[in-house]
């Protein structure tokens, strides 16, 4: 900078420092208003998230409440809602396992003789090794035959099982002690099947819990154990039950 430029230097920066200042009171306000501006669009999402919860749309629910945690997620109207936000979740993910539950019954109805026979069956969650020599799965049906009545038995898909003069079977329901009953293979080559007498117990237990357990005996030898998820089953397909 040369002595020719100096004056003039410090007159510009004489001007700047002399210019207006901003206002510490207009820009709170200006903030202010911003924030008020923000939480009033928050309050309009989360009465969009309150409507969805009061009509039970869970699905619906978590849409606006996500979508207002991720525009505002320091607002007032974030905060009120989020623990309904995290019920609105728990309870799809409820609907989802009933669903998935639901899928893994079969029902099955077919002309017989004197009327219909109707059918309610599943698979065991997993497989069992039923012969010693690999693993298969297990199905538990309970059948309503217009001239046989009603019926609840296992079905093998190897092996056999070790009860053609009778056995007892143990049941258990989720974590609950089990219970007895009484097996009956019959003396047929049909079938690898099995009947559990009471079959009225046992469809009553089968309505209450999420997994029933039964565990039976083997030609193999000793007992095996197959876990059913029952808790997704439609009673009203077995009408007579």
């Amino acid at each position: 900078m040369t002595a020719r430029t100096l004056p003039l230097f410090i007159a510009i920066a004489l001007l700047a420092a002399c210019g207006p200042k901003e206002d510490p009171q207009a820009a709170a306000q200006a903030a202010a208003a911003q924030q008020a501006q923000a939480e009033q669009a928050a309050e309009a999402q989360a009465k969009q998230f309150d409507e969805a919860f009061a009509k039970e749309d869970w699905k619906a629910a978590r849409g606006y409440g996500d979508i207002l945690e991720l525009d505002h997620p320091q607002s007032a109207a974030a905060k009120r809602i989020h623990d309904k936000l995290l019920e609105a979740k728990t309870r799809i993910a409820a609907q989802d396992e009933q669903r998935r539950m639901a899928a893994l019954w079969a029902y099955q109805t077919q002309p017989a003789k004197g009327g219909n026979q109707v059918s309610a069956a599943l698979y065991s969650k997993d497989e069992v090794d039923t012969d010693g020599k690999g693993k298969h799965p297990v199905r538990l049906i309970f059948r309503d035959h217009p001239e046989w009545g009603r019926s609840a038995y296992l079905v093998l898909e190897a092996g056999d099982f070790n009860c053609y003069a009778g056995c007892k079977v143990k049941v258990r329901v989720d974590d609950e002690a089990p219970k007895t009953f009484t097996g009956d293979r019959p003396k047929t080559d049909e079938a690898i099947a099995m009947f559990i007498k009471n079959e009225g117990a046992l469809w009553r237990l089968a309505k209450t819990a999420k997994n029933l357990t039964i565990e039976f005996p083997v030609k193999a030898g000793g007992t095996r154990t197959a876990v059913f998820v029952t808790g997704g089953v439609d009673a009203t397909k077995m009408p007579k039950w």
